[in-house]
């Protein structure tokens, strides 16, 4: 049994440093693109066979410490109503974006979760057939990511209409993200009661606001959840992308771990979470590109500027690009288990008496 990412959100000691990384399901794998030919990515998500299929795919091929159930964050907007497609080259789209906020009421006004059942499902099936080999992990975006999302109709680089709220109707923004904050703890304890045992809140359009902005905008709702998941006794771990200046405060919020952006120097980090949660991270996804000499010298620097103290889970920085080779993500995880047991002290006498974590419970 493979319990070593709770071990570290759990403050345990572990032999070595856990790894998984994000979008680990999908695109890059030739066994998704495999069933991608006969499906489109909504089917995949609603059908829940073959979402766990595909979520139990990097397991295994590659030996990832840990799957996350393979869904998208913007199904709770779609389940509040909203029309979504993914156009192929383009990514998501909302067919009528939220740029008018007067459109909330019209949204349905039942639990957007309701309708996310199959998932829920997806998640059963992902338990059963794992057997507890490593942790499944449940995620969510955030309530700023899910509104710039729902304003804007789909990504981009500035993000004006989001932005135009932000400054001209804030009111108005924070109404739609305290629905969006109840949305969000609805969908995340159903997946914990489901069984997921980790689940992680992606924040991936943090770094749209100024410091000042995500303070008001999105770290007290990001705060909310934590507070709300708490009595579940499930680890969380928080990653909002390109908020290294509010570091402190996300570690205030109560999450286990906080993830850390490629842009974001991890020792720097590291002293800033200053032992308040585990930290996870944060290799440039674009490393996976180099030859597999020079990758090993990247997670090297990964590994010495995370610490010898046992609170890390090595990740990328982002998710995982599509065209990244099968071999150097391989290769990957074989250096890990290789190079990181290294940087980790002899438990102490104390330590070694901590019992490890029953993923089945």
């Amino acid at each position: 049994m493979n319990d070593l990412l709770i071990r570290v959100l759990k403050g345990l000691p572990v032999p070595r440093t856990p790894i998984w990384v994000m979008r680990q399901a999908g695109r890059y794998l030739p066994q998704y693109q495999a069933v991608r030919k006969n499906h489109n990515f909504l089917e995949m998500i609603y059908t829940p066979e073959l979402a766990a299929e595909i979520t139990i795919q990097p397991i295994d091929a590659l030996g990832f410490d840990a799957a996350i159930i393979f869904s998208d964050i913007l199904v709770v907007p779609q389940a509040m109503g909203m029309k979504l497609s993914f156009i192929e080259h383009k990514g998501p789209v909302f067919h009528t974006p939220l740029r008018d906020f007067r459109q909330l009421d019209r949204l349905a006004q039942t639990s957007a979760t309701e309708t996310l059942q199959p998932l829920m499902k997806a998640i059963r099936l992902v338990r059963q057939e794992l057997a507890g080999r490593v942790p499944l992990i449940g995620f969510a975006g955030s309530p700023w990511t899910l509104a710039a999302y729902m304003i804007e109709g789909s990504g981009s680089k500035t993000f004006r209409y989001a932005k135009t709220a932000v400054h001209a109707q804030p009111e108005q923004l924070h109404r739609l993200l305290q629905r969006l904050t109840r949305e969000i703890v609805s969908f995340l304890k159903q997946q914990i009661a489901a069984g997921v045992q980790v689940v992680q809140i992606f924040d991936s359009w943090a770094g749209q606001l100024s410091p000042e902005h995500f303070r008001q905008f999105s770290l007290p709702y990001l705060r909310t959840i934590i507070e709300e998941l708490a009595a579940e006794d499930v680890p969380v771990i928080l990653f909002a992308r390109g908020a290294a200046h509010s570091l402190e405060h996300l570690a205030a919020t109560g999450a286990h771990a906080l993830g850390i952006d490629w842009q974001t120097d991890l020792t720097d980090a590291r002293k800033q979470i200053d032992g308040r949660a585990a930290f996870q991270g944060n290799l440039d996804p674009t490393a996976l590109y180099a030859p597999v000499p020079q990758l090993k010298q990247h997670v090297r620097q990964v590994l010495q500027k995370a610490g010898p103290a046992p609170r890390h889970i090595f990740n990328l920085g982002h998710g995982i690009l599509p065209d990244t080779p099968v071999d150097h993500v391989r290769a990957l995880v074989e250096l890990i288990h290789k190079l990181s047991p290294g940087y980790y002290p002899k438990p102490a006498a104390a330590q070694r008496s901590a019992q490890p974590m029953v993923l089945e419970s």
